[in-house]
């Protein structure tokens, strides 16, 4: 097997244990296991485990921020829909079988330590879809775009929290009917 492939089956073995029981609980003997190679085979891809989890993080965010922001644009044309979209695809994500919750979140819990590699990927991850939320509100002429978004970036980091707490996709519905009072308050005067 190619050596990016057997650093693939790594990454999606640990992606799948990280989502399922955290990033401490799980040892690299299983990670090993898991995907299939040897322990000395997942030192030869990734120095430590830290460095294991970092490009976990940046896997997953890349495909989970694409294909995010690709089902938001495909699903509604004009700039406030697609903002309210984004709870119904939260509300997907919530009902899926593999939801487990933030992996970002997880990890921030589990190294809080300020300045870490690894915060600081969690951290850009929620900027950049902070950003591309309050693009959708400059294009849709929205009040205080950037505050917009951060109200936004709560009620999704909310309803993330409660769906996983609660095991409920309601709270996606619930952060939908206060993004529509937002939006409204937004609305430029007229």
């Amino acid at each position: 097997m190619a050596q990016s492939s057997k650093r693939e089956q790594l990454i999606q073995a640990s992606l799948e244990l990280f989502s399922l029981t955290g990033y401490s609980a799980v040892g690299v003997n299983t990670i090993s296991e898991k995907a299939g190679v040897t322990k000395k085979t997942l030192y030869h891809h990734f120095k430590s485990k830290e460095e294991l989890i970092l490009a976990v993080l940046r896997y997953y965010d890349e495909r989970h921020r694409n294909s995010f922001m690709r089902s938001v644009e495909a699903r509604a044309e004009n700039p406030e829909d697609r903002l309210l979209v984004i709870f119904d695809i939260l509300e997907e994500w919530f009902n899926s079988k593999n939801f487990s919750g933030c992996l970002f979140v997880r990890a921030m819990g589990e190294y809080p330590e300020e300045g870490t590699s690894i915060r600081s990927v969690c951290q850009e991850s929620k900027i950049l879809t902070q950003r591309y939320i309050q693009s959708l509100a400059e294009k849709a002429e929205l009040q205080d775009a950037d505050e917009l978004a951060e109200q936004f970036m709560l009620l999704i980091e909310g309803a993330i929290t409660m769906a996983q707490v609660n095991n409920s996709h309601l709270s996606a519905v619930r952060a939908k009917k206060a993004a529509k009072v937002l939006i409204k308050g937004s609305m430029p005067l007229q």
